[in-house]
């Protein structure tokens, strides 16, 4: 049996989704290990394998495949606790690093700038100088770089960035520095700006950069201490790497290209959502996926999901290609608290993986969404977690009212609901950002819901934006994971060529295109991908001139640009930025700034297996009642086996779908289908499901 194997390391939990050759797939759960994330990593294959009543070694004999998204970069740049690092950059550019842009993103706050990763007296210049054309006009002093070597040495760095002015018009001057560097400090790990990130903006290009020195020893350590126990474990299958830009990569590129995990576990939601998507014809979605410590949402519109080169981490620009996700601190494990001015907030603090919220029995004192969901009757103790958490109720309802309920003088019951409703209302808001704020009518979209608190929440959010259908995957707890299990291995490159659209060199353009492709195609063939299943697409950022920011706009599959390509492209910039900001200027002049081009290399995915159809009453799923809050009071609510919910079968509600490690809230003022996939479809109860799929096609 030929078994592929999705593993996503989030906040509170791993989540596994193991796919055997037939399509069946299983779902697991453990505990994240932050200490060292390999070790839930491995509690995860042991119950899988114990379920087959294998040995993990033997297990791992029949694993075809691993995706692996990790949060193992993520944490080091949020902690703080990425490699020692140095940088080398142009002599009398030394601050630009940590100056950033100088400007305050929060215009009406007070904060201050975050750590940098890189102290100032780790930062070291060098005398040389390229012009904006790329021509030498000082030559490298190769006695500054010995000497910033030295000084490495005796700081013990780990890690050294590179990134000097106009570099990415000519190489050659980072290329020595390496050379001398790798001689100069060995087992150093070197990050340079014309393999990161070759690309205009000073600021951008040296944050990626030093970023992915910053991290880029972490995951090496971690991705060589996983592979060398899978080794010892005989696993002889392909270990991938999730990246932020949706696609994965093998390790080898990965601890080159470390960067590009800082958004790893969340980026396969987007992509499973295109997945489950295609299964009803459904092209523009928004994808939820909220788990024990955040909410993260992302909009795919005509299958494609949105992609940015503005994303932060821990407010540290990194400018490579990512998914648009953006998250927010509203998970199960976000703790409720009333502020200064006595009101309730929620979040963005997470009772994470320990102890985690209340009602878990592991100590956990704060209020929590989980224990809130509880209050309310909407968790069964008895399924959660696959019955393997010592659930405490009396904790949830102490916790409750010790931090939330006294302080604002209200009972059980309401402060529970308030700490529902608000946090059903930050996610909301959510919701707008990728949608509203992008230029996007959420009512035009499927909201596909994952996470194992996302479909409890569900309705309540599509009813506040007036979405008219959810889809909720029966695997929606581990959605993440079955995401990387359907991602392409995906290389994006970018080179800068600035020039007025009336004066562009056509030649030039196409030469640069053709030299990405052919880096992309080779990059592929060394992952060992058939030529049959390589993809090449091109695209360019556009601006009109004078405006700081780009809209990419695609090219051509071709990727041969003519006057007539270029005039589409230019219509479609036009487009585009009227939908995003409202306006375009027809006549106005435009110029060129970045090219662009994404290699993909197709995997094989795992199938939706069709079920056979089970007739339209659901009671036989039903396994019992019990109190749910709703509508301002409790009501009786039934209560149904989602494993036994099949395909055909409807139910209205109120009503409660209970699974091993996710649960689906139906309110009354919702109907709820099991499709022929055996996922969910839930509508408002006035519409006709038929009706609103055709529509939403």
């Amino acid at each position: 049996m030929a078994y592929r194997i999705g593993v996503d390391v989030g906040g509170t939990f791993t989540d596994f989704l193991v796919v055997d050759g037939e399509g069946n797939a299983s779902i697991y759960k453990t505990s994240t290990t932050p200490d060292d994330p390999s070790t839930g990593f491995f509690r995860g294959l042991e119950k899988a394998a114990l379920e087959r009543n294998l040995s993990v070694a033997a297990f791992l004999a029949e694993v075809e495949t691993i995706v692996h998204g990790t949060t193992i970069t993520t944490n080091a740049t949020l902690t703080g606790e990425g490699a020692i690092t140095g940088f080398i950059t142009t002599w009398g550019f030394r601050d630009v690093l940590n100056m950033r842009r100088g400007l305050k993103e929060r215009q009406f706050e007070k904060y201050a700038p975050p750590p940098p990763l890189v102290p100032r007296h780790r930062i070291r210049t060098v005398e040389e100088r390229i012009d904006v054309t790329g021509n030498i006009i000082t030559p490298l002093n190769d006695d500054d770089v010995h000497s910033a070597a030295d000084y490495f040495r005796q700081q013990q760095v780990e890690a050294v960035a590179v990134s000097l002015l106009w570099s990415f018009r000519n190489p050659v001057h980072e290329q020595r520095i390496r050379e001398i560097l790798e001689k100069e400090l060995p087992g150093v790990y070197i990050s340079l700006s014309i393999d990161v990130l070759p690309q205009i903006r000073v600021y951008e290009r040296n944050s990626t950069t030093v970023l992915n020195a910053y991290v880029g020893p972490v995951l090496t350590r971690y991705l060589g201490r996983l592979q060398e126990e899978l080794a010892k474990q005989d696993f002889r299958g392909k270990l991938l790497i999730m990246q932020s830009n949706g696609g994965v990569m093998s390790p080898q590129v990965a601890q080159r290209f470390a960067s590009n995990t800082l958004l790893s576990g969340p980026a396969g939601a987007p992509m499973a959502g295109v997945f489950y998507g295609s299964t009803h014809g459904f092209k523009n979605i928004i994808t939820v996926d909220m788990g024990g410590t955040s909410f993260d949402v992302a909009l795919v519109k005509d299958a494609s999901p949105a992609v940015t080169i503005e994303g932060q981490i821990g407010e540290h620009r990194i400018a490579s290609p990512i998914l648009d996700i953006h998250t927010v601190g509203a998970g199960g494990g976000s703790i409720a608290w009333v502020d200064g001015g006595g009101l309730l907030a929620v979040g963005p603090k997470s009772a994470g993986a320990e102890p985690g919220p209340a009602c878990y029995g592991r100590g956990g004192t704060q209020a929590t969404v989980t224990d809130a969901q509880y209050v309310l009757g909407y968790l069964d103790p008895a399924f959660f977690e696959q019955g393997e958490l010592n659930f405490d109720g009396e904790a949830a309802s102490r916790a409750i009212n010790t931090n939330v309920a006294q302080l604002l003088d209200l009972d059980l019951v309401t402060a529970a609901d308030g700490i529902y409703q608000l946090v059903n209302n930050n996610m909301a808001t959510a919701l707008g950002v990728v949608s509203v704020q992008r230029g996007y009518d959420p009512r035009e979209f499927v909201l596909v819901v994952a996470g194992g608190a996302g479909p409890i929440h569900a309705a309540a959010i599509a009813r506040e934006l007036d979405i008219p259908l959810i889809l909720i995957p029966r695997e929606s707890s581990v959605f993440c994971a079955a995401g990387m299990l359907i991602s392409d291995l995906k290389h994006d490159y970018v080179r800068t060529y600035a020039t007025d659209i009336e004066q562009i060199d056509l030649k030039e353009v196409n030469r640069l295109f053709q030299e990405m492709a052919n880096t992309a195609l080779d990059t592929l063939l060394a992952e060992s991908v058939r030529q049959v299943d390589m993809h090449i697409s091109y695209s360019a950022d556009l601006r009109y001139v004078g405006q700081f920011n780009e809209v990419e706009v695609v090219a051509p599959e071709s990727g041969e640009i003519s006057t007539q390509v270029l005039k589409e492209m230019c219509q479609a910039f036009h487009d585009r930025h009227d939908a995003l900001y409202g306006y375009s200027m027809q006549d106005a002049a435009m110029e060129l700034i970045n090219l662009r081009v994404s290699g993909t290399g197709r995997t094989d995915k795992p199938r939706q297996e069709t079920h056979a159809f089970a007739g339209e009453d659901a009671g036989s799923a039903k396994i019992g009642q019990r109190q749910a809050y709703f509508d301002g009071g409790f009501q009786e609510t039934p209560v149904y086996d989602g494993l036994l919910l099949q395909n055909g079968m409807q139910l209205n509600g109120p009503a409660i779908i209970v699974q091993p490690t996710t649960c689906i809230v139906v309110p009354p003022d919702f109907a709820l289908l099991c499709d022929e996939f055996n996922n969910y479809l839930m509508y408002p109860k006035d519409k006709y499901v038929t009706e609103l799929c055709t529509s939403l096609q």
